[in-house]
């Protein structure tokens, strides 16, 4: 084929000056090389009316490399033409045009109007740098974009940065146990940009960071040459051990690590250092403070960093210093360390102004590889990635319940315990969570429960079932104990990365065992694994999988070169071409087993990390072990949203915050204060993601051991609760406009409101559905908060049913028992009875609540639940619309039907309006009540 195509070009050489290659679905262009690193090939292949995918290389042919993500080769799309000028070759769409220079190759994307989406930049847009990974010879590839001033970017998967737009930062895309990697970005232009390449990626600013004496000058007191290190024996920073200049701080590590003072481990609880930074040249200089245990940063004075992180994960904090030559700025760190890490690296300005560039670098490639998305709106975009990557399934209707864990319960009777207190209470509640290590201490990986803790665990889960109507997820890793029988099943295969075996590395656990994880890039190893587990689990009864440290994390606080030689090689290639994908062929691995195993029980899988594509798995993701703090807290919603708006629609976070400080374990009262403040606001938080799950360490994290039952942080949970369980029409309806129309659940405010540039930036508000905006409560003792209502529409205060307009920012009432929700005007939210468990009866009667003010509606969904039925059409859905003009209400005639659909039900009615507010109440008579058997029904509703 590659001959072909040579002997093709050679024949165009003679015919034309500018020679490319017309195929059916798209073009393929050839560039004379000056270097060996010049453009050669460019592919410019069409996906569809607004889907266009490009591919360009210095090689001679491009990589026959099959794609991870994008399943399809042949779109058969057509409906395309070409038009050649003397500068451009012009492809052309009903939806865009794409402009290829003939020149240098560089690709522009238009709508059909004329207007410019994106660019490729006018000096350098493809950099092909040669390089050698781990033993390969390939290329760092780098793709820039122009970008204007007021541009936006989002996605890029889950970070915890605080970040909600990524315009004029870096985000380094590699796996981490807090970190969710999707290489999917979309603009505030309505485009999105997938990148297909799996090894480590960069948005903005592709350098690493320095260590800071070769950005800085350092002084101690005046005295070039380093900071002053003062290390002490108490957490008070009062008796001093010993002092020392130190050029720079890097105890980041287990394996690299720069040495500390002799006897540290023995005598040392705090360090300070402190001194000045002084710079060459003048900008912007960036510092990345990476840190675990109690850290304070201040930079000229001004507390920058004040951190808590658990010893086995620290995390990083990025602060900008815009200085001159010559200019020094005071520094100060204080660390009570505790054993961790600790370390402070620099860069100096970059000769790239990426504040107006969209910039995409990957480590390892031949080519780069990108799909050109464009959409009306952000929805159209996601729908796009949707279209490439794989549409998401129906998940069980339970999994949008309450979900319970922590960390851990450690035997049946407690798990047991824990459900029957929560029915005793009145809890409402649908899925138990068993943690990790129900096994024996020495058989991690044997998937075996240890029979003296849990004597009948097929038992439990039967009971669970039928007593107590809760289903159950079970935690699973891809981690295999030395000596273990399925550990020695993957061997002999060469299924396991052997490195951390070979080196003896052990693990936390009792007194340390040597383990390592399994390839899931064979398909071989994804079927052993899935019938070892299926085998030792699924056949017992469970219902959905957590599938835990899936980076995979085999060891943390390695370093980065050091973590790739344990993650491999795979069966693909080397660690660092696939660094990012384990998750996702770690869930195809689940997903296709079990619906070989049992095809029609829905799949459900929670990972710790995703990648594009893992949403046709069924997987869900959470963000990691993030700390109990109010800082963690606040950082999950732009997380969230971001990881949202990257095409996965179902997210979660770990309500109150996984690793707790030690303040917390033993609390004082004002601790304990505080500790019941910050569950209860995390808890109203995770009411309104996409899935409401609740985990951590100890204190455990059941609402009543948080607090009694006449405690206001009881109260509210419970509240909060019975609300979810009340919205069930309204989220499982959301649930199926995911999967039937590519909805996203959880939306940042750009989504519904982009018109408005006043909610570029916003990161702690959002959209639950098209009706609720949620304005989570994130600082301790706050009784109020600002809120921005978008313009365009009025809102109403969904507590007291006030009025507001639009397009203002209020400060909005956030007493302890409740978080500020305000309702779009023209809306229709409809809510069910009061239940325990999703399923625990049908939603009838259903009250409809409508907002009025303008047009509105909304299609109630409803199917069998747990199957996979409505593959097959088996669904029902009924519109609801609502017409400003003369006040009616439409119920239209079902459309559908499924086994056990209720045909007869009861529909309440109730009008919201400037002049009529409305509380919810479900006590209150409705304003109308409807019998419904299917057919369409219209209400005049009184506005008097």
């Amino acid at each position: 084929m590659n001959k072909i195509i040579c002997l093709f070009f050679t024949f165009l050489l003679i015919q034309s000056i500018f020679p490319y290659e017309k195929q059916k679905d798209g073009l393929i262009f050839q560039f004379k090389k000056t270097n060996e690193t010049d453009l050669h090939l460019l592919k410019v292949q069409l996906i569809a009316d607004n889907i266009v995918r490009i591919v360009s290389t210095p090689l001679n042919s491009f990589s026959n490399q099959k794609s991870l993500i994008i399943e399809k080769s042949d779109w058969n799309f057509s409906k395309w033409e070409e038009k050649e000028n003397d500068n451009f070759v012009e492809i052309l769409t009903s939806k865009l045009t794409i402009k290829i220079n003939k020149e240098n190759g560089k690709v522009s994307f238009f709508d059909k109007t004329g207007n410019l989406l994106l660019n490729e930049h006018a000096n350098v847009s493809k950099i092909f740098t040669p390089a050698e990974v781990m033993g390969e010879k390939t290329f760092h590839i780098q793709q820039i974009f122009d970008s204007p001033e007021d541009e936006a970017f989002y996605g890029l998967g889950a970070h915890q940065n605080g970040v909600m737009n990524y315009k004029g930062h870096d985000v380094d895309l590699w796996q981490y146990n807090i970190v969710d990697v999707i290489p999917f970005l979309v603009s505030s232009k309505n485009y999105g940009i997938l990148w297909d390449n799996y090894s480590r990626t960069k948005f903005g600013d592709i350098r690493d960071y320095q260590s800071i004496n070769k950005v800085f000058t350092l002084y101690d007191a005046g005295n070039p040459g380093g900071l002053k290190a003062e290390y002490f024996t108490d957490e008070n920073f009062k008796n001093l051990y010993t002092t020392q200049i130190e050029s720079k701080i890097e105890h980041e590590h287990i394996d690299v690590n720069d040495p500390y003072p002799t006897g540290f481990n023995e005598n040392v609880k705090a360090v300070r250092w402190s001194g000045e930074l002084e710079t060459n040249d003048s900008g912007v200089y960036k510092l990345r403070l990476y840190c675990s245990g109690y850290t304070k940063m201040w930079i000229d004075d001004s507390l920058i960093v004040d951190s808590w992180r658990q010893n086995w994960l620290p995390w990083t904090h990025f602060y900008n210093i815009e200085t001159k030559p010559g200019q020094r700025h005071k520094i100060k760190i204080e660390w009570i360390h505790s054993g961790g890490y600790i370390g402070l690296r620099a860069l100096s300005p970059s000769e790239l102004d990426y504040k107006k560039l969209l910039s995409l670098y990957s480590d390892v490639g031949e080519q780069i590889d990108y799909y050109f998305i464009y959409g009306q709106n952000l929805d159209e975009v996601i729908s796009g990635y949707r279209k490439l990557t794989g549409k998401v399934p129906m998940m069980p209707k339970w999994a949008m319940g309450l979900w319970q864990c922590r960390e851990r319960y450690k035997t049946q009777d407690e798990l047991i315990s824990i459900v029957k207190e929560f029915r005793k209470r009145k809890i409402p509640l649908d899925n138990i969570v068993q943690d990790w290590f129900y096994w024996k201490e020495d058989q991690w990986g044997s998937h075996e429960f240890d029979k003296d803790r849990y004597p009948d665990p097929e038992r439990m889960v039967k009971e669970l079932h039928e007593k107590y109507h809760t289903r159950i997820m079970i935690s699973v890793w891809p981690k295999f104990y030395v000596g273990t029988k399925h550990f020695d099943e993957f061997k002999k295969n060469g299924w396991l990365y052997m490195r951390n075996v070979e080196v003896g590395q052990k693990d936390w656990v009792g007194p340390g065992y040597v383990s390592t994880f399994y390839d899931p890039y064979s398909e071989g190893a994804r079927k052993l694994y899935w019938n070892q587990i299926n085998k030792k689990l699924f056949s017992l009864g469970f219902d959905a999988w957590w599938l835990d440290s899936t980076e995979p994390d085999l060891q943390s606080n390695l370093s980065f070169n050091e973590w790739l030689l344990r993650i491999g090689p795979t069966a693909l290639g080397t660690s660092a071409r696939y660094l990012n994908t384990y998750s996702l062929m770690n869930s195809k691995a689940v997903y296709e087993g079990q619906r070989k195993t049992k095809p029609n029980q829905r799949v459900f899988i929670l990972t710790r990390s995703a990648f594009a594509g893992q949403q046709k798995y069924s997987a869900a993701t959470w963000s990691g072990d993030v700390a109990a703090r109010w800082f963690d807290l606040k950082n999950q919603i732009p997380a969230g949203l971001n990881f949202s708006l990257s095409g996965i629609p179902y997210w979660t976070t770990d309500i109150g915050g996984f690793a707790v400080e030690p303040r917390f374990e033993n609390p004082t009262e004002k601790d304990l204060d505080e500790w019941r403040e910050l569950n209860t606001r995390w808890f109203q938080f995770g009411a309104f993601c996409p899935l409401f799950r609740v985990h951590g360490q100890y204190p455990y994290r059941e609402m009543f051991n948080i607090a009694p039952e006449n405690h206001p942080a009881y109260q509210s949970m419970l509240k909060y609760d019975k609300l979810r369980y009340r919205l069930m029409p309204y989220i499982y309806s959301l649930t199926g406009m995911v999967t039937h129309k590519d909805y996203t659940i959880m939306r940042a405010l750009i989504m519904d409101f982009g018109y408005d540039k006043n909610v570029l930036n916003i990161s702690d508000q959002f959209m639950f559905g098209p009706s609720l905006l949620i304005n989570p409560v994130t600082e301790y003792k706050a009784r109020q908060r600002k809120v921005y209502l978008p313009a365009g529409y009025g809102w109403y205060d969904f507590h007291t049913g006030k009025f507001f307009d639009g397009g203002q920012t209020i400060i909005a009432n956030a007493p302890y028992e409740d978080l500020p929700i305000f309702v779009k005007e023209g809306s229709i939210i409809p809510f069910g009875p009061e239940i325990q468990y999703s399923d625990e009866k049908p939603a009838n009667p259903i009250r409809l609540y409508i907002y009025t003010g303008k047009d509105a509606s909304f299609t109630l969904y409803e199917d069998e639940n747990i199957n996979y039925n409505y593959e097959k059409g088996l669904y029902s859905t009924i519109e609801f619309i609502y017409k400003e003009s003369d006040k009616t209400l439409t119920i239209e005639k079902r459309s559908g039907s499924f086994p056990g659909m209720l045909k007869n039900r009861i529909f309440e009615i109730v009008y919201v309006s400037k002049e009529k507010p409305e509380i919810i109440d479900f006590q209150k008579d409705p304003d109308f009540k409807v019998n419904y058997n299917g057919k369409k029904v219209i209400i005049k509703l009184n506005n008097n």
